[in-house]
This record gives structure tokens, sequence and C-alpha cells, in this order.
């Protein structure tokens, strides 16, 4: 699947959010082995340099355009998201590029632009340069069709239990106010403010766009993405996923993965569970107690990949005193950067304790485990409707944020469970069943691999056109 055409530039502008940033270069990457006459510049502060790099060294003809924000030093880097309260900051000062953006796009005549979904400001943007404008989501559609009725809509229940509902979306889904996405929750609360006013009125002017591509698939999402052609009327819709990861993700190190490695090599075939909740979610103290008091008293085999074990705001650490010790020789405790993608498509795992974020909900689903959802904020909740409720590949172990504590005693049954051949032996089947369909969509002749060809020969178009 390649085309010729002729030299065709596309300026990038990726969300500076690891989950957002890796899919996006990776779908970047992907285009480019497939375009040779493609050119692209991703847009970057100075400070994420270093961390584009696997993704420009695997990439000829990439280069980078970059550009300072006025922002604290840690918004600049793409692993230090500011909190949910300040997303809206981080998006505005973006938008304050665009005067530079516009000016340099002036000299170097891109024939279109490649924004992530938060940019909806790019739509000025091209629409200045008289050029198109894609549009990449990191999400499923779900979100997407929800976010298109709220911001359209603004629901403002005073209960947070208050359920909404969205009866034109198919499946007429209803979710509690407190479990609609956070960005949404973030502006009611926060309307009023500029910033917050401008990202609301942003969002609905930018849903036009030339072309949406998702990172999704067909036999997972389909209803949804035909939805959006008709109610958003997108002319051009692309689910290209699952976006396989090309680039080294790093973070880590070599020793981590190798012990890694051999400790799942002497484990026995569907005998693992996986935890891990994302690089953006911190524990409370209380949830770090009840998931390794589960984890202890489960009896099964684990790699707990806890990220920074130092508890947010307090002095205590969140794996348990002692813990570690207990449970040697059966279970692994991860601190930083574990290369999920390895663990999960090892043989050893059975089944994946998820905060149902994207990315981890598709990495998942192509390794064929079973999903154990604990959504906790941000699109998670809309996510583990799909999983549960439609797909059937995952079981809902928990569901909310630092506030919500499970029982470690059911917690830990499930965990038991969830690695017994004989318990959920339907939800293990579809999990197993959807894994075969995504790695099926990416194949040649796949929902995806065909979009994919699509989104080639609409770009290869616009080569033509800007030659």
């Amino acid at each position: 699947m390649t085309s010729e055409g002729k030299a065709l530039h596309i300026l990038v502008i990726p969300l500076p959010a690891q989950g957002h940033l890796i899919p996006m270069l990776d779908l970047a990457h992907h285009l480019s082995l497939l375009l040779p006459s493609l050119s692209l510049t991703v847009l970057s502060t100075p400070t994420n340099l270093p961390l584009l790099h696997p993704f420009l060294s695997s990439t000829p003809s990439a280069s980078p355009l970059l550009l300072p924000l006025s922002l604290p030093p840690a918004f600049h880097h793409v692993r230090t998201l500011p909190s949910p309260s300040d997303v809206a900051t981080l998006i505005h000062a973006y938008s304050l590029l665009s005067p530079d953006i516009l000016l340099w796009c002036r000299s170097n005549a891109p024939a279109a632009i490649l924004a992530d979904f938060f940019f909806p400001w790019t739509h000025h943007l091209a629409a200045d340069l008289s050029v198109p404008r894609l549009v990449f989501y990191g999400v499923g559609p779900l979100l997407v069709s929800i976010f298109h009725r709220l911001w359209l809509d603004l629901p403002r229940p005073a209960d947070p239990a208050a359920l909404i509902s969205f009866p034109s979306i198919p499946g007429s889904p209803s979710f509690s106010f407190s479990h609609l996405p956070s960005l949404y929750r973030r502006y009611v609360a926060g309307s009023g403010s500029p910033e917050w006013d401008f990202l609301r009125d942003e969002m609905v002017a930018g849903e036009s766009a030339w072309a949406a591509v998702f990172n999704t698939f067909d036999a997972l999402d389909g209803v949804y993405l035909c939805h959006l052609k008709g109610e958003m009327k997108f002319n051009r819709v692309f689910a290209v996923g699952p976006i396989h990861n090309a680039l080294d993700r790093g973070g880590g190190t070599d020793v981590v993965a190798e012990e890694l490695a051999v400790w799942l090599d002497g484990s026995p075939a569907k005998s693992v569970v996986y935890v891990c909740f994302g690089s953006q979610f911190t524990h409370g103290m209380a949830q770090g107690r009840a998931l390794g008091e589960a984890l202890e008293g489960s009896g099964a085999r684990f790699v707990w990949c806890v990220g920074s074990d130092r508890v947010t705001g307090s002095d205590g650490k969140l794996v348990p005193e002692g813990f570690e010790e207990r449970v040697k020789g059966r279970g692994m405790v991860v601190r930083g950067w574990a290369p999920q993608l390895e663990i999960l498509r090892h043989r050893a795992v059975a089944s994946f304790l998820t905060h149902c974020g994207w990315n981890s909900v598709l990495e998942g689903i192509v390794a064929g485990v079973m999903l154990l959802a604990w959504p906790m904020e941000a699109d998670q909740f809309l996510n583990a409707r799909v999983l549960v409720e439609e797909a059937g590949a995952a079981v809902l172990a928990c569901a909310g944020g630092r506030e919500i504590v499970p029982d470690p005693e059911e917690l830990g049954k499930l965990l038991a469970e969830s690695v017994n051949a004989n318990a959920f032996v339907e939800t293990r089947a579809r999990s197993v069943e959807m894994g075969r369909k995504a790695k099926e969509a990416v194949l040649e002749g796949g929902s995806s691999f065909r979009d994919m060809e699509a989104l080639v020969a609409e770009l290869s178009e616009l080569g033509l056109h800007n030659a």
C-alpha cells in the first residue's frame, strides 16, 4: 500500500501529552512510509524536542517547528500534563501561537494541517491558509459523539448523580454527570472565565474538518463511526486503528524490561494479572492500601506498575510497607515506566486491570487479554461502557477516581477469578475474538487497512493539486 504522488508537505500539531502525542506520531510515521513524497513538520516546544527524537530519527522526512509557550516549565514537557483544571490554559496558550505558525506557513506552504482534536482553533489557521485540516482523534468515537451533544446542549445538573441521556446517539446511552468527560465538567465549573469560554466556543466551531482520522476499528466502533458521518456531517471519516506502535516509546531501562521478561517467562501461561492505570492518574493512600490488600489476598501472580510510589500530597508511599516481601515470588512491583506492550502480549498474562484510557484499551484488546475495567476520569467511563456493555470483552472492577476505594476482598476475588480459566468464560472468549478482529482490521483487506488506503489516496490527490 504505497503511493508515489507529487511532493506533499503536512504541518502536524499534536497535543503535548503522552497519550495523544505517541499515537499521532505513529500515524505520521506510517503515512511517511506509505507516501514517499510526504514531508512532515511537527510543532513542538523547545523543551519537548528530545522526546521527539525517536520519531525524528526514524522518519527522515520529518522536522520540528520549535515555538516556545508562555507557560510555566511544567507545561512544556510532554510527559507532564497540567492539572485537569489547567487544560483550558494549555489549549488557549497554544492558540496564541497562531500568528507565528501562520507566518511560518506563508513561507513554507504546507498543503494540509493534521491537528489533535483538542486543538479546534486550528480550523481558523487552515481557513486563513485555504488548506484542508485533518483532525486526529486518539480517542473513541463515542466520546466525540458525547462531546458534540454536550457542547451544544450544555447540561448543568445541580446533582452530580443526575443521569444525562443522549437519545440521538446509538443505544441512547446515559451517564451520571460525574461520569461525563472531565473536560466538560471542568468547563461547567469554570465557565465564565475567558479561557474556558474560549475552549467551548472553539470546540463547537472546530468540529468541521476536511477529514477525521480515528485510532479505532470498525468491529469495535462501527456504529459510532456511522453516527458521526450523519450527526456531525464529516465528509471523510477514516478509522485506521489500532495504529501499530512503530517508534521507541522510551522512558524506561533495559534492566526493568529484562527482569520482567525473565519473571514472566518463568510464569505459567495465563496466570498473571497486569495492573496499570496509565501515566497521569495518581492513587490516594486508601486506594493503594486496598489494591495492595486485594493483590496480596488474591493469591494470583501479578505485575503492578505503580508509576511513582510517592502519594501526591502525602509523605506516604503507595505500596504498603512489607508488601513486596510478603508477595515475593508471585508478584512484581514496577516503579516508573513499564514495557506495557511487551507485558500484555506475553503468554503468561491473562488479565489487565486498567483505567480504560484509550491507548491502554486498544493495547489490551490487541493482546486478547481479559480486561478488568476501573474507569476513573476523562473519557474512561465511556470507554468502559463500550468494553463491558457492548463488546463484552471486559468486566467492571470498580468505577471512580481517588474518592472511590474498592472492597479489598471483593477486588481480590475478581483478580483471582480473572486468571481462572473456568471463570468468566464468555468474557474471556469475547476478549480473544475482539483481539482477532483488531489484528484483522489492519491486515490487507481489513477495514482499517482499506481506510488507510483511502486516506493515502486522498492525500495523494492533495499532492497533485499542490504540485
